[in-house]
């Protein structure tokens, strides 16, 4: 794995981070004493992740840039790497520790992650509050880390010993020969397509015209302004987490009833949510745009982004809750049926080629305000009850990045049958975060109460 070159997506992520805006995705997960009463202490569980790494060995390597910004940078192993440098023990409350957490960048020197373990999280629970680059993986790769460091039983799984040694660093010469080998492996990749069109012109035909009208769909949504808001603003450094829980039978409720999914539900009650908070602070709603990442991963993909997006109207405007879930699925079932995710995936395939000035560029208009107000991301969790060091896992609130002037993102994964959200947002921007998950979570209520 080692000399793996960020993707164009991936090197985006990097691109877009600024000294206020810090481009890491996370989690806080919660978890009860085991059956015997007795929470493991700070050395057991250090040593359990860095046992649990042997089967990661993303998490040992760090980015190496290439001289010149000739091409993205690579992954190389880390041979300072030390558990000691990325594990640490944190005192409580838990919701000031995973505030402090996250409004602190990650430094760039070494590997992209750091796990913070609370041992007095609340009576008789521990917590992790976790981070890594939004470069290195993206949501669902962030949970997918508990296949890693959970169990499926409250006995841990044994591991395999620990063999591994860091390969040998490239140096500058080394790695800009590898940046002009790979350039111009991608230009010649470019020139097959002409080479194809000859020898199989009506196969090349048929895959542009499924692949351009996807992609014009969604670069006309991209490019479509988003409304001001409140909620584009200059950030500070500072970031809140609040979260509510629910039971994920709630949502499977309202969307039985409606006929729609549990996303569209979710992006339905961020809309009242939202409605609620902006009216409540005196700010007439009205609809707003949201980036609603839409997993591309299957099963041979490796850590990293494998991630395409779909951007969606939030009707905050609209006061009837039934309405509002009504055109949030008119809007997502169309997108889907457009085939926007898979435009938007190719798309970022084709940013891929050009220059790394042109790339930044992208990345900027992309994650602009005007590009969108808010991020709404539904995360699928575990279905079946896990445990670390026989501590079963109860919750795990999602931690969605914050991109240049956005002050809020709201994320949901599930833990068996309770779905967990998380509100995050710029501290200074919107210090009552605690009463938009209120919001939130009271739009769910009202959307289960049209179920009756």
């Amino acid at each position: 794995m080692t000399g793996t070159r960020l993707s164009a997506l991936d090197a985006s992520f990097l691109a877009v981070e600024t000294p206020t805006a810090h481009m890491h995705v996370g989690w806080v997960a919660v978890f009860s004493a085991p059956v015997d009463g007795h929470l493991p202490g700070f050395s057991e569980l250090r040593d359990h992740i860095e046992q649990r790494l042997v089967r990661a060995p993303r998490y040992r390597q760090k980015l190496a840039s290439v001289p010149l910004g000739l091409h993205a940078p690579q992954w190389v192993d880390d041979v300072n790497f030390s558990v000691d440098r990325h594990v640490y023990r944190a005192s409580g409350p838990l919701s000031c520790l995973v505030d402090e957490v996250m409004s602190m960048p990650l430094r760039r020197d070494r590997p992209l992650w750091e796990i913070w373990i609370c041992e007095d999280a609340g009576e008789e629970q521990m917590a992790l509050v976790g981070k890594m680059h939004h470069c290195m993986v993206d949501g669902l790769a962030a949970v997918e880390l508990s296949s890693l460091l959970l169990d499926p039983t409250p006995e841990p799984v044994a591991c395999e010993a620990g063999g591994w040694a860091a390969a040998p660093a490239p140096d500058a010469g080394g790695l800009l020969l590898r940046a002009v080998r790979d350039r111009m492996g991608e230009q010649l990749e470019l020139l097959r397509w002409p080479l194809r069109a000859a020898t199989a012109p009506s196969c090349v035909a048929a895959e542009l015209a499924g692949a351009v009208p996807r992609v014009a769909r969604a670069l006309a949504h991209s490019l479509r302004p988003a409304p001001q808001s409140p909620l584009n603003t200059p950030l500070s450094p500072s970031r809140r987490l609040a979260w509510a829980q629910r039971p994920l039978d709630d949502l499977r409720k309202v969307k039985r009833a409606h006929g729609t999914t549990v996303n569209d539900v979710l992006l339905a009650a961020v809309a009242g949510g939202v409605r609620k908070f902006l009216t409540g602070l005196g700010e007439e709603p009205v609809p707003l745009k949201a980036m609603v990442p839409v997993s591309v991963r299957d099963d041979r993909d490796a850590l990293g982004n494998h991630v395409s997006f779909v951007f969606a109207d939030l009707p905050c405007e609209e006061p009837d809750p039934v309405r509002r879930l009504g055109r949030v699925h008119a809007t997502m079932t169309q997108r889907k049926r457009d085939g926007e995710p898979e435009g938007a995936d190719l798309a970022f395939k084709a940013a891929a080629y050009t220059p790394g000035v042109v790339q930044h560029a992208i990345s900027r208009a992309f994650a602009s305000p005007r590009t969108f107000n808010l991020v709404v991301s539904n995360i699928p969790g575990p279905s079946q009850r896990l445990y670390m060091r026989g501590c079963p896992l109860q919750a795990a609130y999602p931690v969605v990045p914050l991109a240049d002037s956005h002050a809020l993102s709201v994320g949901m994964t599930s833990v068996c049958d309770r779905v967990c959200l998380g509100i995050y947002s710029d501290r200074e921007a919107i210090p009552q975060a605690g009463r938009l998950a209120l919001d939130v979570d009271e739009a769910i209520t009202e959307l289960v109460a049209t179920t009756h």
